[in-house]
């Protein structure tokens, strides 16, 4: 056997020699390491079979452009591609904040800029070997993307792929699967991130009001316009301009936000002056705009022009365990904002939140978190307090439900009882009632839908003796 056969793997991607020899040398008593200089280089070696890297530490300047960084961001989608599981750290000299923002978008673990102590590689490495270092959250004034999910995943390679373009992008998603944070994203990923981000809901504005809230007016223009005012094509200047909602922008309006996203010229209400816009345009919508185009409430011309680039923005029910990583991050930041102790889910709680289908998706999920934290801070949150918690109750019953329908018989045999089924149906109710009203008869009965007194002549009637047992007749 080969002496580092019980070393985790790594791969080194740099493409200076000096620097691979040397990070070899210092990292070969911790990792099995094989050194490659080129992206292409690196991902033959991979395909080949024989050597699975649990670890990559790669440079973002590699060949045939080594000054910039795009071959490394694309090296870091690659790896993730051939593995989900792969752990990247980027070595680079190019340390600047966009960098770092953009690899940990991409999947990254962290970003390391040149020249790093080889000790505090060595544990940077381990703690992501073991699952300690996770990417962070792009803190840009508002929190970005959190994931591994391989939709997540193609959603981040999207936005690092769209962001430094000038023309327009449209986000696709249900409501509240946080289309406005990918505009954010790809707004702070880009060359214009030190410049405006400004963001216009179409549908939460009259619609008499949104061609003078997008293009400006001059005074006099109608009634109330005092003064003249700028619009938001105006102030965002060569920022990004995101609007959400598109589908609800009215049908007469929208053959001049055509003019603009053509050639850059738009007049405000009221004048006859041309203006030019240089923003770029992201638009969002829970619609599906192919429908609407054929329905014909949405200009076709429109629709290409503001689709150049489409991004899928995934569900919350599609994303597996990122609703656990979801509710981490959540339940931590409402915490931290209330100053109480974060709480936390049992192994029932966490297996209902995994099966929940959130209707709601991002949305729902968070103000879910902030409800927890208020009533359980500190404490284990358990599968029924978490089931009353959630906007569709009879989803959260019915799921909870199954934790004891599993373990009934599937086939009926020739004892079956339909009776005695029931019954024990109905005892599970009532036990779940009562666990989550924490004993309170008065409030397990309205949970249930009954009268007191009908919850107590049922409980004698399924188990008779417990009410005196119990106590529980002295605890409602």
């Amino acid at each position: 056997m080969n002496a580092k056969d019980h070393l985790p793997a790594l791969l080194i991607v740099d493409d200076d020699p000096l620097i691979g020899e040397s990070l070899s040398w210092a990292l070969s008593d911790s990792f099995d390491i094989r050194v490659c200089q080129r992206r292409s280089e690196a991902m033959s070696l991979l395909k080949g079979g024989e050597f699975t890297p649990a670890l990559a530490l790669i440079d973002l300047g590699l060949p045939p452009v080594p000054h910039l960084p795009d071959e490394g961001f694309k090296l870091v989608g690659d790896l993730l591609g051939w593995s989900e599981s792969i752990r990247i750290l980027v070595l680079s000299g190019q340390n600047e904040e966009s960098n770092a923002r953009r690899a940990r978008a991409l999947g990254a673990a962290d970003l390391v800029p040149k020249p790093c102590d080889p000790a505090h590689l060595k544990k940077l490495l381990r703690d992501a070997l073991s699952g300690a270092s996770v990417p962070a959250p792009l803190d840009f004034g508002a929190k970005g993307l959190i994931g591994d999910s391989l939709p997540m995943r193609k959603l981040k390679s999207q936005i690092d792929l769209y962001a430094n373009s000038r023309f327009p992008a449209l986000i696709e998603g249900e409501s509240g699967s946080g289309k406005e944070r990918v505009a954010a994203l790809l707004h702070h990923l880009s060359p214009r991130a030190a410049l405006p981000f400004l963001a216009l809901n179409c549908a939460a504005i009259s619609a008499n009001l949104v061609e003078p809230t997008l293009f400006g007016y001059a005074k006099g223009a109608f009634t109330g316009a005092a003064n003249a005012k700028s619009g938001y094509f105006e102030d965002a200047g060569e920022g990004t301009l995101f609007l959400d909602e598109i589908g609800e922008l009215p049908l007469d309006l929208q053959p001049k936000l055509l003019r603009v996203l053509e050639n850059g010229d738009f007049q405000r209400v009221g004048e006859t002056q041309s203006r030019r816009s240089a923003a770029r345009i992201v638009a969002a919508t829970n619609r599906d705009l192919r429908a609407e185009v054929k329905a014909g409430r949405f200009r076709a011309d429109l629709y290409h022009r503001l689709s150049v680039f489409t991004l899928a923005v995934p569900a919350l029910r599609e994303l597996g365990d990122d609703k656990l990583r979801l509710f981490d991050h959540y339940h931590l930041e409402a915490a931290e904002r209330s100053g109480t102790r974060p709480c936390s889910l049992s192994p029932g709680a966490r297996e209902l939140m995994l099966s929940y289908p959130f209707p709601g998706n991002v949305r729902e999920l968070r103000n879910v978190v902030i409800r927890l934290t208020a009533k359980y801070a500190g404490y284990e949150v358990s599968r029924t307090e978490l089931a009353a918690e959630l906007e569709d109750p009879e989803a959260g019953v019915a799921i909870v439900a199954t934790a004891g329908a599993a373990a009934e018989p599937s086939v009926i045999g020739a004892e079956f009882s339909l009776s005695a089924a029931l019954a024990r149906h109905e005892l599970q109710y009532i036990d779940l009632a009562i666990e989550q009203a924490k004993g309170n008869m008065s409030q397990a009965a309205r949970l249930l839908g009954i009268s007191r007194s009908t919850l107590y002549s049922r409980l004698e009637a399924l188990r008779p003796g417990a009410m005196r047992q119990d106590g529980i007749e002295n605890r409602g």
